[in-house]
């Protein structure tokens, strides 16, 4: 099969996107997310065999947020393997991304890994392994892009300390479960600094490219996970990687991803490449209104999806 032209859709999406640009709502409960303009879009395809497609502003850094959730998990997953599903689910959750009306019921135990009990779980993990868990995730991503100038953002960090108290509330509340091992308040400071790891669209997709290449890292050559767990992350992505939309956003886009409220959106296509697109003006469910338009141009545009 030819490769499609990525460079002309690219460039055909941002031209018929540009009178979206700007819709949405950026996430202002973070006051320091307030602050970046909505009508910024950037758009970036990196191919397994290594060609780098990028449009508008693919190489301006922005907050990844609940995207560092898919790499977060990978790297418990690397600790733990299957184990970590004893203290976290797989299934899609059904409700807001930091909702707790599921915890009550489900004894502590989230529903999965990519809403915010469930990343605060797996943090723990990594709060309980390494000395300072976000720094061992920044030194990940710099693996997995080969770019050691990546590193969080104190500023957005220092904002969502400061209005992290639902947060506080789910990790103090599955703490009283059992389903904690670490204090709740050294968990939660090691997830603000993850949440505000600052990436460009380029960096992004290459980091999750491992999940296109059978869970090898192209930048590195090292064997992040095998070739099966890559197929479950990539799964794990597709049913609960876009919070309480992701029914309709596989109906749209058809790949699996993971999205975050700073207006980020990476998805993989296995065996062909992975994309990041950024916008950071957001709809209702918090996924970004015009990066779902561009994901779903994308797959349209190319014939290329998981189905």
């Amino acid at each position: 099969m030819t490769s499609p032209d990525y460079a002309s859709i690219l460039d055909e999406i941002y031209r018929d996107l540009r009178p979206h640009f700007g819709r949405g709502r950026v996430a202002d409960y973070i006051p320091e997310l307030a602050n970046v303009r909505a009508e910024h879009f950037g758009m970036a395809i990196v191919t397994v065999d290594g060609h780098v497609y990028r449009s508008g502003d693919a190489d301006l850094r922005f907050s990844i947020q609940s995207i560092s959730k898919l790499f977060a998990c990978t790297l418990a997953f690397q600790l733990l393997g299957d184990s970590l599903w004893d203290r976290v689910g797989r299934e899609p959750s059904g409700n807001a991304f930091n909702s707790l009306v599921q915890l009550e019921f489900e004894a502590g135990k989230p529903r999965n890994p990519f809403i915010n009990a469930g990343a605060l779980v797996v943090t723990d993990v990594l709060c309980r392994r390494f000395v300072r868990a976000e720094t061992a995730l920044v030194e990940f991503v710099r693996r997995l892009t080969g770019e050691p100038s990546i590193d969080y953002d104190l500023r957005v960090a220092e904002s969502e300390l400061a209005h992290a108290e639902r947060n506080r509330a789910m990790a103090h509340f599955m703490a009283s479960f059992g389903n904690m091992d670490m204090p709740a308040d050294a968990v939660i400071d090691a997830y603000c600094r993850q949440c505000a790891i600052s990436m460009n669209c380029v960096e992004l997709a290459r980091a999750a490219l491992f999940l296109a290449n059978g869970g090898v890292s192209p930048a590195n050559g090292e064997q992040v996970v095998d070739a099966s767990s890559a197929k479950r992350l990539s799964a794990l992505m597709l049913t609960c990687g876009t919070y309480d939309a992701a029914g309709d956003f596989v109906y749209r886009v058809g790949l699996p991803a993971k999205s975050g409220v700073g207006g980020g959106i990476v998805a993989v296509l296995p065996g062909e490449f992975a994309v990041c697109v950024w916008s950071p003006g957001l709809d209702p469910t918090g996924n970004s209104q015009v990066g779902q338009m561009a994901l779903e141009w994308l797959t349209t545009r190319t014939g290329r999806s998981i189905f």
